[in-house]
């Protein structure tokens, strides 16, 4: 029943919105030839098309038509297309955001609020450019990867319990490389059935030809577009190198791409975009790397515990002996997790400043929000990273499978995890106040008319 009056109270709520922002909106028609095609085109069609991960077609008017109220529903809520950040909270200014423009917005809800009609026949909207469905992300901007490295072929039933996958793959490498962008991809239906792959780089000891853990090389979770690296840092590959590949599977899919069908010989690739091979010896870039930051504080008995149908909250605190730039901020949980935020604190003055605020999280969709390189935070020495994430275990939680289970910290889809992704330029001194100069600079030419 609780359910039941969610929904109801959500569409009630959603369709008052829509209402209001239509009565702001344009007071001439609209249509799906004159405006609706070319705002669908560019921000749904690459997921809600023959063979996509959507589960309709949008590809024409006769298919958009029916779910009309449902996509004014979704848009109007932000929750299509599907990039959780917050508006008006924190850095606004991100790479590869997903985010519907507010006028997109408002066109779609008075499209609707009009009857949906179609238009003037004679008006032939323009045509999706929709990338292959097993092309790179990056490839439009970058050109295919420099280097792919393959795991090995893994066979995926179409039900079960959580299954991993482990092992060593050689990078091929005989010098040392920048990276300039990375995208894991599954291929094909695996999409819809890896939880998560984390390849990590192991390098070669020359004097005694064993390999250690260099670095975490990326993180791919569902739904994550790729990495891109700020010009002027150089997230290294070593030569005699080799990829660790930690995949995480959970047969039958999860949420709404779930296949529920068997992938045989799934193999998960990952790109490399590499920089010119004189690139760190003239820019002389500074260090950086990906790492898990914990979420510690909030649990209980050092164990993360959400009893049935209640909410949790976790926070970790993590500060640095040098000063360093926040570059992407990715949290991570399972189907529980809600909510997450990035704070700055600063202990000279007690001040703290939002930097994201994630609201409605979900584990289908795992973003990287890569700043903007004259946005992404500056991190002075000593202050402080306060990482915050919060839980649902009610029938609230659309993700949640059963809100009468006990959850408790572990690997399993059906477990918890609590902690985020987060990319850390290290600076020195002088790097952080010439960047700080820099963004100043820049500041006044603008507020002067200059730029």
């Amino acid at each position: 029943m609780n359910t039941v009056r969610n929904l109801i109270t959500l569409v009630c709520s959603a369709s008052a919105l829509a209402l209001s922002m239509g009565a702001q909106a344009q007071d001439h028609e609209i249509t799906y030839n004159g405006e609706v095609a070319k705002i669908i085109n560019e921000n749904c069609v690459i997921c809600h098309r023959e063979g996509g991960i959507g589960p309709m077609q949008f590809e024409t008017y006769e298919q958009v038509r029916p779910w009309a109220p449902l996509i004014q529903l979704r848009v109007a809520n932000r929750e299509m297309p599907p990039y959780a950040y917050d508006q008006h909270i924190g850095i606004q200014d991100l790479k590869g955001d997903w985010r519907m423009a507010q006028e997109e917005i408002e066109t779609i809800v008075a499209w609707v609020n009009q009857g949906s009609p179609l238009g003037p026949v004679d008006i032939v909207p323009p045509v999706a450019d929709i990338p292959d469905t097993d092309a790179w992300n990056f490839e439009s901007e970058l050109g295919e990867p420099d280097l792919i490295i393959a795991s090995i072929p893994i066979d995926i039933p179409a039900g079960g319990n959580d299954m991993w996958h482990k092992h060593y793959v050689p990078t091929g490498l005989t010098e040392a490389k920048c990276i300039k962008g990375m995208q894991v991809k599954p291929r094909g239906d695996a999409r819809a059935v890896v939880h998560h792959s984390n390849p990590s780089l192991d390098v070669m000891d020359p004097e005694t030809g064993d390999y250690k853990r260099f670095s975490q090389l990326t993180e791919y979770a569902m739904g994550k577009w790729g990495e891109l690296m700020p010009e002027g840092v150089c997230r290294q590959m070593p030569a005699d190198s080799r990829i660790f590949w930690d995949i995480h599977m959970f047969p039958g899919g999860v949420g709404a791409t779930a296949q529920g069908q068997a992938v045989e010989n799934n193999v998960v690739e990952l790109g490399i975009w590499f920089h010119e091979d004189e690139y760190e010896a003239t820019e002389e870039p500074y260090r950086q790397d990906l790492r898990l930051y914990g979420i510690r504080d909030g649990y209980e008995n050092g164990q993360l515990i959400i009893p049935p149908n209640s909410h949790t909250m976790t926070q970790g605190f993590h500060s640095f002996d040098h000063p360093v730039r926040i570059d992407s901020f990715q949290p991570h949980g399972h189907l529980r997790m809600n909510a997450a935020a990035l704070e700055i604190f600063y202990p000279k003055t007690g001040r703290t400043e939002q930097i994201s605020q994630i609201s409605n999280w979900s584990a289908t969709w795992h973003h990287s929000h890569i700043y903007d390189p004259d946005a992404a935070p500056l991190v002075p020495t000593g202050a402080v990273l306060v990482i915050k994430q919060w839980y649902d275990n009610t029938a609230a939680n659309p993700n949640n499978p059963d809100p009468d289970q006990w959850v408790y910290g572990g690997s399993r889809t059906g477990d918890e995890m609590s902690h985020a992704w987060i990319a850390v330029t290290h600076l020195d001194d002088e790097g952080y106040e010439r960047i700080v100069a820099e963004r100043k600079e820049k500041e006044e030419r603008s507020l002067a008319g200059n730029d």
